[in-house]
């Protein structure tokens, strides 16, 4: 089955601590339904210093929430909206936003 959400794409969180804020997919982890969006559920980290990061220190990175907890933000009315799949002109599986009818996938 084709993925509904996919990296890059432009979503909202409708659910948990972060809930209404937007931004891009920046990974999806398929085997456990989880996605990782930039600027949401961000934790500090202790980082000892390594080769490649010398300074160690306290950073902050986004960790990955549940797939079910996020919408796809339809292009046209830059609100949250649902997904069903569809067929373009050559017979190819696309996404189609449910709110307005446009086609996610160009």
């Amino acid at each position: 089955m084709a993925l509904r959400i996919r990296k890059g794409d432009d979503v909202v969180v409708i659910a948990g601590k972060d809930k209404g804020s937007r931004g891009k997919v920046l990974k999806v982890v398929t085997d456990v339904d989880r996605v990782i969006v930039e600027g949401v559920n961000k934790v500090k980290r202790h980082q000892r210093p390594t080769p490649q990061n010398s300074q160690g220190g306290i950073i902050e990175k986004e960790m990955p929430i549940d797939m079910s907890n996020v919408m796809i933000v339809d292009p046209k009315t830059e609100k949250p909206t649902r997904i069903r799949m569809g067929q373009n002109a050559d017979g190819k599986k696309i996404r189609i936003a449910v709110r307005s009818g446009a086609a996610l996938d160009s």
